[in-house]
């Protein structure tokens, strides 16, 4: 499919909901179940998040509530955060309330997408960006449980290094410096049509110095460079969803998404 196809707006809709869903690499652990109308993560493993959530679900009315219950029972059992992602393909409609209703914190979510081509500078002088390699991964990983307030780092550590190994090769991990620093990272997951963005976070200490701003536009070079034409992200709102705007990023949707934190 064309850059010309994807001009479309059901086009470039689906890029922005169907490829982040398959932008996990699992775990031995990982379990994915997957159904008509179903895609679930859980990974007892990584219990403070990460390869546990419930990226696809579109209910019959009648189950939903059963099958809510039984989802939100068997994280609470595991000890595990979790997300769960209602987009605008979800099913009942009424879905978001009943998740609320349970208690779960929701965080308004802004399905986003932008050509790669033109993107800003790069920047220079005190920030720089770096693709992670071996020699890095522990540093990035240490810079990224920070980030999210991840008490134990070892898991995750554990995870990206077999990010980095996986065969598949569609990942990419940036690690953005303040003066040497480590201050940020991000990732992003290759597609044939776009690159889906991720995992964007920069340490409170060096916020407002344009880490963000570079990280995103690395990846964007990234890829550019190997010509494909669009990135795609699921930003919050209140978050990081204002700074991509400002980066050309379109918004395509709203959603919800839901965490048990």
């Amino acid at each position: 499919m064309s850059t010309r196809d994807l001009e479309t707006g059901s086009e470039r809709l689906r890029e922005v909901l169907e490829p982040p869903r398959r932008a996990f690499i699992p775990l031995p652990d990982t379990q994915v179940i997957e159904r008509p109308g179903w895609l679930q993560l859980i990974t007892p493993s990584l219990r403070q998040g990460g390869l546990n959530e419930v990226a696809f679900s579109a209910l019959d009315e009648k189950e939903a509530d059963a099958v809510i219950d039984e989802t939100i029972e068997t994280y609470r059992r595991l000890g595990l955060r979790f997300r769960w992602s209602v987009g605008p393909d979800s099913r009942p409609a009424d879905l978001a309330e009943r998740l609320e209703r349970r208690g779960l914190r929701r965080n308004e979510t802004l399905g986003m997408i932008r050509e790669t081509a033109d993107a800003p500078a790069s920047s220079e002088g005190d920030v720089t960006v770096e693709q992670v390699d071996e020699h890095t991964v522990e540093e990035y990983s240490r810079t990224m449980a920070e980030g999210w307030e991840m008490t134990d780092p070892a898991p995750i550590i554990a995870f990206n290094r077999l990010v980095l190994a996986h065969p598949a090769g569609r990942h990419r991990l940036f690690l953005a410096r303040y003066r040497g620093a480590p201050a940020g990272t991000a990732g992003l997951v290759a597609f044939e049509r776009s690159v889906y963005l991720l995992g964007g976070v920069v340490l409170p200490t060096f916020r407002k110095r344009g880490l963000y701003r570079a990280l995103v536009t690395a990846r964007l070079h990234y890829a550019a460079g190997r010509g494909i034409p669009f990135a795609t992200s699921h930003a919050r709102a209140s978050t990081s969803a204002p700074l991509l705007e400002r980066l050309g990023f379109e918004t395509l949707c709203r959603f919800p998404m839901f965490t048990n934190d």
